[in-house]
């Protein structure tokens, strides 16, 4: 088995987000033992020469119950403590500002 096959196998679920000037992508892959784990990347173009610059997060199966607590309650007192601003670029000129509602809910289950 060569490498191409290894790399191949390796990816198992992508899911590409963009928001505003970033993007983020969501990655499964499997290890060699087809455990699976999340990539979270962050990927940015920078102005000055346009150039993308990634951040990447590995994110193992025993560290998600924790991680969705801390990302869950992170967010939530965001809300409580401040108005959020939710930005939606069209790849026009002007940018759309809409306030995001109080009740909308950033939930999940794991």
């Amino acid at each position: 088995m060569g490498d191409f096959d290894n790399r191949e196998r390796e990816e198992v679920f992508s899911k590409k987000v963009r928001a505003g000037k970033r993007t983020y992508f969501f990655d499964v892959k499997a290890t060699r033992s087809n455990d699976y784990y999340v990539t979270i990347t962050e990927s940015k173009k920078r102005l000055e020469d346009g150039v993308f610059i990634k951040h990447k997060i590995f994110l193992y199966k025993e560290d998600f119950e924790k991680f969705a607590e801390g990302l869950k309650d992170t967010v939530d007192y965001i809300r409580a403590n401040q108005d959020v601003v939710e930005k939606r670029y069209e790849y026009g000129e002007n940018p759309e500002v809409a306030k995001a509602s109080a009740d909308e809910d950033f939930s999940f289950e794991i």
